[in-house]
């Protein structure tokens, strides 16, 4: 199966950013505030958001192209750049409105001291002519996947996925948020434990949550969902089936963009004929893997090979 994910052909559509690491020493407190002084020593620049998810499903040999919106500035550029590297097809549209989303983070003695966010949602304009390119793309797409990280560049969400149902292709969301009607005709949505109570409410045992998780099944027309429950694993609830796959026991050092290895991982798995079951499985060996690394980071072919 893993020789067969060079083969696939994925669209990922979201919300990029750029994730900026400012690496540095701490030795002293700031005699100005009681706040740690970080002596600035390297800085990093990665792909985030939507873009991660590309650079994941990369990672694993996919074919991949990746559709979004930057603004006209250092960090849209530097983000192309990143993307080319990757050997990413990128389509970014520039709003020359807004700033490229950035996630600054300054690291000290490899802990996560403060995030500072850049953000700004895109124009309508820009947007249009952003759907107007994904109508074409779908067509040479096997796999649709849509990263939301609410930060306005699927505003035509519930659009996207009717063009691509209608074309025959499998779509994939990332969700984002408690308004999930937008989501309905997707294929598979891939919720975090808290995501999912933020629409359905709590649970008190894997019985009500496989109740609460087929009403909603239901309700959007899903094929499947996948809920995905840090310590405990992941649960896919389909039609006739409900699979669970418990988490690899790791240590885990950083937790940031695992979400982004999962969704890709399986919506790459799924283009290569893996049934549902087997790509669960493939996607939480690669978060085992991902979550063992420093911020936002990639599981290649290869560390998955080595893990089967």
């Amino acid at each position: 199966m893993l020789d067969k994910l060079s083969q696939v052909r994925l669209l990922v559509v979201g919300d990029v950013m750029l994730d900026r690491y400012w690496f540095g020493d701490v030795s002293r407190i700031s005699p100005e505030a009681p706040v740690p002084v970080v002596k600035v020593e390297r800085e990093e620049n990665r792909l985030g958001g939507a873009a991660n998810v590309a650079r994941n499903a990369a990672a694993l040999g996919a074919r991949t192209a990746l559709l979004s919106v930057v603004g006209d500035d250092d960090a849209g550029r530097t983000l192309q750049r990143l993307l080319d590297e990757g050997q990413i097809s990128a389509g970014l549209h520039v709003d020359r409105e807004i700033d490229t989303i950035v996630k600054l983070r300054v690291i000290g003695r490899q802990q996560q001291l403060l995030r500072i966010d850049f953000e700004t949602p895109p124009s309508h304009e820009i947007l249009q002519a952003k759907l107007a390119e994904y109508e074409r793309r779908v067509a040479d797409a096997d796999v649709v996947l849509l990263s939301d990280y609410g930060k306005g560049g699927l505003t035509h969400i519930s659009e996207m996925i009717r063009i691509a149902r209608a074309a025959g292709k499998p779509v994939l969301v990332d969700p984002k948020g408690d308004d999930w009607a937008k989501y309905a005709g997707a294929t598979v949505i891939t919720p975090n434990r808290s995501e999912l109570k933020q629409v359905v409410g709590s649970w008190h045992s894997d019985e009500e949550l496989a109740s609460k998780a087929r009403a909603l099944r239901e309700q959007l027309g899903l094929t499947a969902l996948l809920v995905t429950r840090s310590e405990e694993g992941m649960t896919l609830f389909a039609a006739d089936e409900t699979h669970h796959q418990p988490t690899v026991a790791r240590e885990v050092y950083d937790v940031s963009g695992a979400g982004d290895t999962v969704i890709a991982t399986l919506a790459v798995m799924h283009g290569a004929g893996a049934d549902w079951a087997e790509a669960v499985r493939m996607a939480t060996l690669a978060a085992g893997i991902v979550v063992g690394k420093l911020g936002t980071a990639v599981v290649s072919r290869e560390e998955l090979a080595a893990v089967l």
